[in-house]
């Protein structure tokens, strides 16, 4: 499978402000213990709280007191007492009080106080990070995966899924949207199953669809329909009656087709090729692409419109990284076995987990994870990692005209929506707009005319 599917318990639909957009809210995040990376990850609401002390703990736990929120990890070369988090209007100022093992900002031991807002700190052996990202009203609240069954760490992906979770169970199309190896198919098989529907879940690839048999594939054909139609055959469409139809990279779908595919979805039938009789259909579609269908020239307005009842979009592994050790913890227990409980995983590695931008998403940690464990060995450690994972650790701290450059480019992708350049860029829309007053950066500019 290319995405792990740890529990879909997804909750109910978090509640927006007015406006329709989330508050932005602060969190610590434990993205990985990596020397329990079965563990997963956690989340820590920090709405109330200006000082994080995280230490040793027996348990993962976290205690509040005032303003005053205490982190327990059962991390043996963390020490009792190793680092703090203060809060100072919008930033978080990391402190080291004195570990044994030092506390460590992307890579680099600090000797002094540093700025640790939206950066990966490292304690023992164990991934932190403090983030503040919308966070609708029900979401305010901590969450430990290892703890309760959950398929996200991430308020605002969680209330998405709990979106699409209201609409499963309908006969409603759903179009998926996402990258290549974010999960598309996994969750469609997951839409079916929740759907209760008794026939199959059938997954097409259109792209893959021989450009002279398409038809012949999707809707059946009768014995002489062509040269080499030696029997009458089903098709996807009629073999998933009852069922689920999964259309992947349905943008892919010859016109001539598309305009079967409607009356499909318009008259609940289908007609083999070569054959004048329709024949009644009972299914229900879910789609993917990982290109906008809206975008694309040649494919059907009027068919997008019957395919797009419901569309849900899932998000690259690169804006989903505090949900890391989540991945990595359900892809371990697939990949390992019983094994599972003895992977540890070096902290480097885990950094450079952290740090790499996954152009094929979940799929590609899910082989990266695969090769290191069959070395056999049960510490995972970077120098089994392929160059470009090992590359990433080359980065640094971006320098000022870098904060610019990612500014412009968020702006640019998202036509000059200040709220979700704040979502993308992990910061609040007050940090956002004092940065395009910093740089003199009218958001107006970058708006669709």
């Amino acid at each position: 499978m290319d995405l792990p599917t740890p529990s879909m318990t997804l909750p109910r639909a978090e509640a927006l402000t007015d406006e329709g957009e989330a508050p932005v809210e602060p969190h610590l995040f434990v993205v990985m213990e990596c020397a329990r990376p079965l563990a997963a990850g956690a989340r820590f609401s920090l709405r109330d709280v200006d000082e994080i002390v995280v230490g040793r703990a027996p348990t993962r736990r976290a205690v509040r007191s005032g303003r005053s929120l205490t982190v327990g990890v059962p991390d043996r070369m963390m020490s009792t007492k190793h680092a703090s988090f203060t809060r100072a209007g919008e930033t978080w100022t990391l402190r080291d009080l004195g570990s044994t093992n030092g506390t460590w900002v992307d890579g680099e031991r600090i000797s002094t106080d540093v700025d640790a807002t939206g950066v990966l700190v490292e304690l023992g052996a164990s991934l932190l990070a403090v983030r503040t990202l919308p966070t609708p009203a029900r979401a305010v609240r901590d969450l430990d995966a290892s703890l309760e069954k959950t398929s996200t760490l991430s308020p605002a992906y969680a209330a998405s899924l709990a979106t699409l979770a209201r609409v499963m169970a309908s006969t409603l199309p759903i179009v998926l949207l996402g990258e290549t190896g974010t999960g598309k198919e996994v969750l469609a098989k997951i839409i079916h199953d929740s759907s209760k529907r008794p026939g199959p879940f059938v997954a097409v690839n259109c792209g893959a669809l021989p450009e002279t048999l398409v038809e012949s594939q999707l809707f059946g054909h009768v014995r002489g329909a062509f040269s080499g139609a030696a029997r009458d055959e089903t098709g996807f469409v009629r073999a998933s009656d009852r069922g689920t139809l999964f259309l992947d990279e349905i943008g892919d779908l010859r016109p001539s087709s598309q305009a079967a595919l409607l009356r499909v979805l318009q008259e609940h039938e289908v007609v083999p090729v070569g054959s004048t009789r329709a024949i009644k259909v009972d299914l229900r579609v879910v789609s993917a692409t990982h290109k906008p269908i809206d975008s694309l020239d040649a494919f059907r307005a009027d068919l997008y419109a019957r395919l797009s009842g419901f569309v849900h979009e899932l998000p690259a592994l690169r804006e989903r990284r505090d949900d890391l050790g989540l991945l990595v913890a359900a892809l371990l227990r697939e990949l390992a076995g019983d094994r599972a409980e003895n992977v540890r995983i070096a902290t480097a590695l885990g950094r450079a987990l952290h740090a790499y931008a996954w152009p094929m998403n979940v799929r590609e940690l899910r082989h990266v994870l695969a090769a290191s464990l069959a070395f056999d060995e049960d510490t995972l450690d970077l120098a089994r990692a392929p160059v470009a994972l090992r590359a990433a650790l080359e980065r640094r701290v971006a320098p000022v005209d870098a904060v610019r450059d990612a500014l412009v480019a968020s702006l640019r992708k998202h036509h000059g929506n200040v709220s979700e350049v704040a979502r993308e860029l992990g910061r609040t829309r007050m940090q956002i707009h004092r940065w395009m007053k910093r740089y003199e950066i009218d958001p107006a500019s970058f708006r669709v005319r």
